[in-house]
């Protein structure tokens, strides 16, 4: 029995059907996209300011819901070498923790080397003045992490880059 269209096996040219939400993790914002359920486009959706009691993640886990995304796919930032350092783990812990609290929804982390750099560029070869770019420059690092998603599962027939993993929930212990 042959999978149907878009289910995503191997060879397949056209991704799986449904919305994927694509995050841009930074120390200070995070920046949102969605694709359009067919896997086609992806557009920025907000800006989602970090926050140490966990309300961006309620916000990240909002959005998700809000959009039905069938999958979350988080920006990993390697250098050019492909090594990873700070950014990276940071990116993987919060990949992570997205993981935690939309489990059982797939939360993948996708190569995102140059994309903040790339942002940089389409937002100056667009126009927009420099000191503005702080405003949208990470839902355009968000949207082309989308891209680079569909576009390897476009090729490959599968979803792109490494699914996360939820660290498991710390065993309780007994009464004695």
């Amino acid at each position: 029995m042959s999978e149907p269209p878009g289910a995503g096996g191997a060879g397949d040219a056209r991704p799986r059907h449904g919305v994927r939400l694509g995050i841009d993790v930074g120390t200070v914002r995070i920046g949102v996209a969605r694709s359009d359920p067919s896997g086609i486009l992806a557009t920025p959706v907000r800006t989602v300011a970090r926050a140490k009691d966990g309300a961006d993640l309620a916000e990240i886990v909002a959005l998700v819901r809000e959009h039905d995304a069938i999958e979350v796919v988080v920006g990993l930032p390697r250098s050019l070498s492909g090594k990873e350092g700070r950014s990276a783990d940071a990116a993987r812990g919060y990949a992570v923790r997205v993981a935690e609290a939309l489990a059982p929804l797939p939360v993948r982390l996708v190569d995102e080397r140059l994309t903040t750099v790339s942002a940089h560029q389409a937002l100056r070869a667009s126009g927009r003045p420099g000191r503005r770019h702080r405003e949208v420059v990470d839902q355009v690092a968000a949207v082309m992490i989308v891209e680079q998603a569909l576009e390897v599962e476009r090729r490959t027939g599968a979803p792109a880059g490494e699914l996360v993993v939820p660290d498991p929930p710390p065993a309780s212990k007994e009464s004695e």
